[in-house]
Order: C-alpha cells, then sequence, then structure tokens
C-alpha cells in the first residue's frame, strides 16, 4: 500500500500472488519478492562422478545377476524387464472392498517395469546420442501400445526418477513404468480438467494453452519443428518443464517417426541444459501423461511430459516442500518467467564436453 493509502498497482515480479494450475485445478503461491536475485548464492561445482562405462556390481548392467536373483543378457541398446520388485502385481482382484464411507479401498493391479536406456553404466539421458534416444522413445512407445492393449490396463504411466535426490538408489540410466487397471490420481486430475475445458471450448486444453505460450514466448525454453518446451505459468518446482507436441497427439504411439527423431533431439537439448545450469548431474522425476488405454475416447487429451527437478540456487540447494507446502499449497520464489529466462541462457554444449 502506498502513503496515500491507496494499493500499489500490481506487479507479478514484485508482488504475492497465486496461480492456477489449468491441468489440475489447483493453486501455487507465488512469492518473487522474497528472493531478489534468485541465483545470487554460490553455484558449487560438484566432483565428477567418475562412473565406469561398465559396473560389474551393477544390477543393471549387461550380464549381471539382478537384486532379485534373475540375470541381465548382454543387451547392447534399451533393455526393458518386469520389476523384481514390483509394487503392482498382475494376478489379483480389482473390485471395490470398502467396508464403509469412512474406510474406502479399492483392490489393484497392474504390471511394473524397469527400462534401461543404455547399456552404458556411465551415461544419463543427455550424454546420449540423438540415435540412442530415440531407441528409448520407441521403446517407450512400443510398451504403451503393448500393455495398453491388455484389457485389465487402463493407464500406462512412464517415468524416469534420475539422481539419488529424487530417490534413485542406483545410477545407472533407467527409468520405470507402472501400468495399472485403473487411472492414477495425477493424470485422473488432468482427465477431469481437459475434459471439462473441451466440453465448454471444443478444442484440448493444451493445445489452446501451448498457443498462448507461443504467442507470449515468455515462458518458451526451447522450440523444434513438431515439440516446444516451457515452464508453465502454474509451475510449482524452481525450473520445473512441461514438453509438449505441436499437433493433437494423444499417446506416444501415436507420434510419426520425425516427431520420435525430433523428440530425441528435444530430449538431448532440455537435458543438456539442465545439467549445464549447476554444471551438475541435475536430478529431476519425469513422466509422460498420455490419454488412458481403456478403449474410451478422449478426443480432449493431449500428450505432455512433465520435468520436475529440485534443484533451486547451486548443485547443493534444492526445494524442498515442507510446511506450508504440505499444509496450504505449493509455494515458490522465483516466477516461471524467471525460470523459464535463466534455462534460456544456458549453453547446449554439455559442460562435460566441454
Amino acid at each position: 500500500m502506498s502513503e496515500s493509502g491507496q494499493l500499489s498497482p500490481f506487479d507479478p515480479t514484485e508482488h504475492p500472488h497465486r496461480r492456477r494450475n489449468l491441468l489440475t485445478g489447483e493453486w501455487v503461491l507465488v512469492s518473487p519478492h522474497r528472493t531478489k536475485r534468485p541465483w545470487q548464492g554460490q553455484v558449487e561445482r560438484l566432483p565428477s562422478d567418475g562412473r565406469p562405462a561398465y559396473d560389474p556390481n551393477c544390477y543393471l548392467c549387461p550380464g549381471n545377476p539382478r537384486a532379485g536373483g534373475q540375470q541381465n543378457p548382454p543387451y547392447t541398446s534399451t533393455y526393458v524387464f518386469d520389476n523384481d520388485f514390483a509394487a503392482l502385481l498382475a494376478n489379483g482382484p480389482r473390485q471395490d472392498i470398502s467396508h464403509s464411507p469412512l474406510f474406502q479401498a479399492q483392490a489393484e493391479t497392474g504390471v511394473c517395469r524397469v527400462i534401461c536406456f543404455s547399456p552404458r553404466h556411465d551415461l544419463t539421458l543427455p550424454e546420449m546420442s540423438v540415435e540412442a534416444i530415440r531407441q528409448v522413445v520407441d521403446l517407450w512407445a512400443e510398451q504403451v501400445t503393448e500393455l495398453g492393449s491388455r484389457p485389465n490396463i487402463g493407464y500406462v504411466q512412464i517415468f524416469e526418477n534420475k539422481g539419488a535426490a529424487m530417490g534413485s538408489s542406483n545410477p545407472h540410466p533407467h527409468g520405470q513404468l507402472w501400468a495399472s487397471y485403473r487411472v492414477p490420481q495425477e493424470p485422473a486430475k488432468e482427465d477431469q480438467q481437459q475434459r471439462a475445458y473441451y466440453t465448454e471450448h471444443g478444442t484440448p486444453l493444451l493445445v489452446d494453452y501451448l498457443a498462448a505460450e507461443l504467442a507470449a514466448q515468455e515462458r518458451v525454453v526451447i522450440d523444434n519443428s513438431d515439440w516446444v518446451v516451457v515452464t508453465p505459468y502454474w509451475a510449482v518446482w524452481p525450473f520445473e518443464t512441461l514438453l509438449l507436441p505441436r499437433r493433437p497427439v494423444r499417446a506416444l504411439p501415436d507420434l510419426h517417426e520425425q516427431e520420435r527423431t525430433t523428440l530425441a533431439e528435444i530430449l538431448k537439448r532440455l537435458l543438456t541444459r539442465y545439467d549445464n545450469l549447476f554444471e551438475t548431474s541435475f536430478p529431476y522425476s519425469m513422466g509422460w501423461h498420455g490419454q488412458p488405454t481403456d478403449g474410451a475416447d478422449y478426443p480432449h487429451w493431449q500428450l505432455h511430459a512433465h520435468f520436475y527437478p529440485p534443484l533451486l540456487r547451486s548443485a547443493t540447494v534444492k526445494k524442498f516442500m515442507v510446511g506450508y507446502e504440505m499444509l496450504g499449497n505449493p509455494q515458490r520464489d522465483i516466477t516461471a518467467e524467471q525460470a523459464a529466462a535463466r534455462l534460456r541462457q544456458v549453453s547446449e554444449q554439455h559442460y562435460k564436453s566441454g
């Protein structure tokens, strides 16, 4: 409030405000006044991880025994196998097992798999070639097609937890796939929001959102002929990004040949920028959200990938979701526009190759 008692004009770079996540209907509190210079802390270079190309003690390396006792074949590209310690089991009941309105439960079934991106123990996705990343893209699509065609699978969730900061217990480049009978909570919220928008406007929410982001250009990080990466207007994590196809696409298997190659290319560019931001192997959780696989029609759905990295000021300073975030709603200090600008300034030549 000014000295005259009048409210000051709103400035989104200075004043706290809430932004609504169109995909979930939830809110994030943005408090840009808390950190005038969000990257003023020291940028610390971590020691090189120095991993070997092959680790005889790694249960994901080619030819090695896994933690569950099975043995990996001598694979030479991507490799997928059923998780030895799966969170979901294929055989079992799937009915509602609630005993009262106060104690509700449902039996759940599904399939969990591990996807090794490369036989090389010492690589991560940004250090792999575009050709090798394209093999990962193809495997993602194949898995959605295979498991999504099963009558007892309603959703296929592909994701990667990269780095110990995000709970990864093995540095070998890998991701996971959990295919479940029911649609999980996050894509279910997105389905509801996209459906409501499509009913009202007649066009997919994320198609219109991308058009608005391309017109504004404030939060666009990188793009190519088929894909665009933005820091979403409602971003929660400091350097969160959203990867979107330029044309309407509902699921990974629907991608054309060129789109799969350009997807591999933009993944390498984005993840290299992440690594270069603080010159470290940038931790994150990422995942694909596509339409459910129950056979119903989903004209409101648009394929997209979320990237949720926790680092805030340096390689050793990260954002924690605690206190107000757990009990009120998520909060961030730097705006989405500031984060996008910072990512745009980063080189696409990997710092290790320099």
